[in-house]
């Protein structure tokens, strides 16, 4: 009797043993379930009060992940909450002035990789090459050689020591400078590196320091380019940063011959390297050329400005001896950093090989279907 009380004890142990590990699985799973139904209700629950809130951001997401842990030895399913950030739409690149015009369509015999181009003989102002030279682009940072001109036609003292202040500062491209605010240069020294290294807060500091201020500066430079008969250009500002900056090639050649006549910008746009005192703990800069053809001994330059802001492309305007005749040289609206100095040389070349002096006075004539210039 006992034993077989012990059987059924013993059996019943057994049964109870297998049942439960059963029971407790199946019971895990809706537990697991209804954790998982509950985390999801939690964060609609919690999306939903922030939407109402205003506080959920549109460009955020968060989602549930499934995780197998180990607790006290058993294996346990839970769920987290994790956030994901949104992907970074890709910027689009701004497109130039000349690309939205169609410029950059205009095929030339030389390939050019300029949108707009002209080639002028400087002595007798015959048009060797041209290339949508009436259309009038943002021009960048050529804008300094206007600015240069004022300042040296002012007839200012160019050993004036000026400051560089907060209103130089740029605030339409947000472009950065090595002069910090407070630097103390002379006049001189503000439009050597303006125009040999491009120096934007030079150039604004120059405008500011005219008579009557920078709005009394931007008035003399458009008088300039008017009496220049630079019948397409206009200036908002010094430096160039503003694609309100505008001037076709063909007024671009007419500036460049009248700073041509100025021996300190030939100077001054030319030279290599330069270093000035900015007047801050006896800080010196040394400034390079923005234009590496300068250097080369292959060339023989008497003016040259580079500019590039988004809205232009690569820009250049130089005058140089070829063949012992003066060549004005204009290229706007670029593409690749080195395209615009790359089309100087192809220009070389060309009026290299073909015997300038028997050449008619128009060469090549290029331009695109537009009846108008763009302002």
């Amino acid at each position: 009797m006992a034993k077989s009380t012990l059987g059924i004890v013993c059996s019943m142990l057994f049964m109870l043993c297998a049942w439960a590990p059963a029971h407790m699985a199946v019971a895990a799973e809706p537990a697991a379930t209804s954790k998982k139904h509950s985390a999801k209700k939690r964060l609609a629950q919690r999306k939903h009060a922030a939407a109402h809130a205003g506080t959920l951001a549109i460009d955020s997401r968060e989602r549930l992940v499934k995780r197998v842990v180990l607790v006290h030895g058993r294996r346990k399913m839970v769920y987290q909450r994790v956030a994901f950030a949104p992907a970074i739409p890709a910027v689009p690149p701004v497109v130039s002035a000349g690309d939205q015009a169609g410029l950059n369509l205009t095929r030339d015999p030389l390939d050019l990789k300029s949108s707009v181009a002209l080639v002028m003989d400087q002595s007798s102002s015959k048009v060797l090459f041209e290339k949508n030279s009436n259309v009038a682009l943002p021009i960048a940072s050529i804008t300094k050689l206007m600015t240069a001109l004022v300042v040296v036609e002012a007839k200012q003292d160019m050993n004036e020591v000026l400051e560089v202040s907060n209103d130089d500062v740029d605030h339409e491209k947000n472009s950065s400078s090595r002069l910090r605010v407070g630097s103390m240069l002379t006049r001189n020294n503000m439009l050597h590196i303006a125009l040999m290294s491009s120096e934007n807060r030079a150039a604004s500091s120059l405008g500011r320091h005219y008579p009557g201020g920078l709005p009394a500066f931007v008035l003399a430079m458009n008088a300039k380019a008017k009496s220049l008969g630079m019948v397409g250009t206009h200036y908002v500002e010094p430096t160039g940063l503003s694609s309100q900056n505008v001037a076709s090639a063909q007024d671009l050649a007419k500036l460049v011959v009248a700073a041509h006549e100025h021996p300190i910008l030939r100077q001054f746009s030319t030279d290599t390297k330069y270093a000035v005192e900015t007047g801050i703990g006896g800080r010196m800069l040394q400034y390079a050329n923005s234009n590496h053809l300068v250097a080369n001994p292959g060339w023989e330059i008497g003016l040259q400005k580079t500019g590039y802001i988004n809205e232009a492309g690569r820009c250049l305007v130089m005058q140089a001896k070829i063949e012992g005749r003066s060549i004005v040289m204009v290229f706007l609206d670029s593409k690749g950093k080195q395209s615009r100095l790359a089309d100087a040389g192809r220009i070389r070349k060309w009026i290299e090989a073909i015997k300038p002096h028997a050449a008619p006075s128009v060469l090549q004539t290029v331009s695109a279907p537009l009846s108008a210039p763009i302002n």
